[in-house]
């Protein structure tokens, strides 16, 4: 059986480092998204857990972040899962 995005640790770590950094950064959604190159409403879907990111947006947004891809998905990053 399938796991859905909102059930994967991985996905739930990933959601908060983009809002964490999107708003250290003082940037909206849509701003990120602009910067990005992608939809402002699948930002929002991203920071929610509720879509399963590529590894070529994980590039997109760390790049719009100015944070290293990985950076995105470290279980020890920032307040996430400490």
């Amino acid at each position: 059986m399938a796991v859905k995005p909102h059930e994967c640790l991985l996905v739930e770590i990933f959601a908060a480092h983009v809002r964490e950094q999107r708003l250290a950064l003082g940037l909206s959604q849509e701003q990120l998204a602009e910067r990005a190159g992608v939809h402002r409403t699948y930002v929002g879907m991203l920071e929610r857990g509720e879509k399963n990111v590529t590894i070529y947006n994980i590039e997109r947004i760390a790049d719009a972040l100015g944070v290293e891809p990985a950076a995105l998905l470290e279980r020890n990053c920032g307040s996430t899962h400490g």
